[in-house]
């Protein structure tokens, strides 16, 4: 469910920054690309160790571990939210805390699991900042304060 949230700006951040430390984080190790196939490849072109599967009117793209030197490479983490979490918000405030801290834009790719909590996020960040990503959010998690 989505949730509609009517506070001030510090009540979201305060909001969200429990939240992420509710959430539970997963890092995958490696590296992760996009491999495009056209629709008529479906199902048969589909790799069992996708984390992702989407289409547009035009190609599936699949989110797979990379085997190789892939134009764009991508560092990989998942958080799954507790049930009941008004995660609502929860995208746009990351991406930004990432952008302003980074310089980097993400991608999300967002699932659905009942029997775990509900919803879902893939987040993707270039390969090249992943470790750097990869500790801030663990940082976050764990609900410390920054210290440049």
């Amino acid at each position: 469910m989505v949730d509609i949230s009517h506070e001030t700006v510090e009540q979201t951040e305060h909001r969200l920054q429990r939240v992420i430390t509710e959430a539970r984080l997963r890092i995958y190790p490696g590296a992760y690309t996009f491999v495009e196939f056209p629709l008529d490849q479906f199902p048969g072109a589909v790799r069992a160790d996708a984390l992702a599967l989407v289409r547009d009117d035009n190609v599936w793209s699949q989110l797979v571990p990379s085997h190789g030197a892939q134009k764009e490479l991508f560092g990989i983490f998942r958080f799954h939210f507790p049930a009941g979490a008004d995660n609502s918000g929860f995208v746009g405030w990351l991406a930004t805390h990432l952008k302003n801290r980074f310089g980097t834009g993400v991608f999300v790719t967002c699932g659905q699991n009942h029997a775990d909590g509900g919803i879902f996020d893939y987040w993707g960040v270039p390969e090249a900042l992943a470790e750097e990503v990869f500790e801030e959010i663990k940082r976050l998690v764990h609900g410390r304060s920054h210290h440049p």
